[in-house]
């Protein structure tokens, strides 16, 4: 029987939300979210964007580095956690890297997966 791998769906925190990076992704189909939305208020804290966004299966994006370390070792089932460091990034670089991500993980192996988007960096 053939095994169906569910695409990533996203979230951008509060800092990696960017307009302009939210709108780039999803004229490709991709399923992306940013605050504020009807589950997500634009001022929750790191641990409520992390356990919001599990609740929804979506992989938190985020400049937070060091607290997104420390909230996935806290909270191991999470549903992904994709670090960036902000200052090596510029727009058209992250959607090609998010994209990337997208098109080449599932969704199910990224439970408790804590990593860098630096891996699909062209």
């Amino acid at each position: 029987m053939l095994e169906t791998r569910r695409q990533p769906t996203l979230h951008l925190d509060a800092d990696t939300s960017s307009k302009a990076l939210h709108q780039a992704l999803l004229p490709h189909g991709y399923d992306v979210t940013r605050p504020p939305n009807d589950w997500m208020p634009q001022d929750a804290d790191d641990e409520a964007q992390l356990l919001g966004t599990t609740a929804h299966g979506r992989i938190i994006v985020t400049y937070h580095v060091k607290d997104f370390i420390a909230l996935g070792q806290q909270y191991t089932m999470h549903a992904g956690i994709v670090l960036a460091a902000q200052r090596s990034w510029r727009l058209s670089t992250l959607i090609s890297a998010l994209e990337r991500l997208i098109v080449e993980t599932s969704a199910e192996e990224w439970i408790g997966q804590v990593r860098w988007l630096n891996q699909w960096r062209t």
